[in-house]
């Protein structure tokens, strides 16, 4: 599968593009920008996973998860699979 690529030049301080470097080399990424796209995936993922947690505050309760749930969900599996 082939993905299009852009080309984004962006300016960094020297002491920036240094531990640039040392992430790369260190951590096994074969460029710099293989190691901003994994910064940029990881952002994503960060910020995916907020608004996630956000959306979950915000509904409305639920039953509660407790033994008797699992009990119940048990029992509704078992009587699925007799019939």
């Amino acid at each position: 599968m082939s993905r299009a690529m852009s080309t984004m030049n962006i300016s960094l301080p020297e002491t920036l593009k240094t531990f640039v470097d040392q992430q790369v080399s260190g951590r096994g990424f074969g460029t710099s920008s293989e190691y901003v796209r994994e910064l940029i995936r990881k952002d994503q993922d960060r910020q995916n996973l907020r608004r996630l947690l956000l959306d979950g505050a915000a509904s409305a309760p639920t039953q509660a998860v407790d033994e008797s749930y699992f009990a119940d969900l048990r029992d509704r599996a078992r009587l699925s699979r007799a019939k």
